[in-house]
Order: structure tokens, then C-alpha cells, then sequence
């Protein structure tokens, strides 16, 4: 896609990891919906070598992150966070 419209051409990577986020959310999303729990690891670039071993993935594969999941073992904890205010901002109408 890059080739094909290079005046977009260096937005792709960023917009691909955006798509990456949504893919998450959505299999976390249905994973919970099945009862299963889910966590999100980053463990690069500490295990790449040894994931590429053990499953055989191609050497330009790269490693974003592990959405761990199973059985749930307990609820999350209590999150503290600012108010929505301070962390969404809207701008125009």
C-alpha cells in the first residue's frame, strides 16, 4: 500500500499499529464475553529469539505483544486514574 499511494506512504506503519489496537480490543472484548480472562504482554525484545525458535516464525517476523488468556483466576484490580477531562480531549462543534 505504501507503493501504491506514497503521498500516505509513511502514515501505513502508524495506521497499522492503530489496526493492531483494535484487534486487541476486539479478541479481549470476545474472550471475555466466553468468561476467559486476558493480558496483554510485552515481553520483546527479552523472549523474541526464543518464540522464534520454538514456533518456527519467519526471521522478518517481528514481535508486538502476547494476549495472554485463559481461565480466570481472579477479578482485576481497583485502577486509579485522572478524570476523563484530563485525559480526552475534544476540539471543534
Amino acid at each position: 500500500m505504501q507503493a501504491k499511494f506514497p503521498l500516505y506512504a509513511e502514515r501505513f506503519p502508524v495506521w497499522a499499529t492503530q489496526s493492531d489496537a483494535m484487534l486487541q480490543f476486539v479478541l479481549w472484548t470476545a474472550l471475555e464475553a466466553e468468561g476467559l480472562g486476558a493480558n496483554l504482554q510485552h515481553y520483546n525484545p527479552i523472549i523474541d529469539s526464543k518464540v522464534q525458535e520454538a514456533w518456527k516464525t519467519p526471521s522478518n517476523w517481528r514481535l508486538n505483544a502476547q494476549l495472554v488468556f485463559g481461565k480466570k483466576t481472579g477479578d482485576a484490580g481497583e485502577k486509579t486514574q485522572l478524570p476523563i477531562e484530563e485525559r480526552v480531549k475534544s476540539f471543534g462543534a
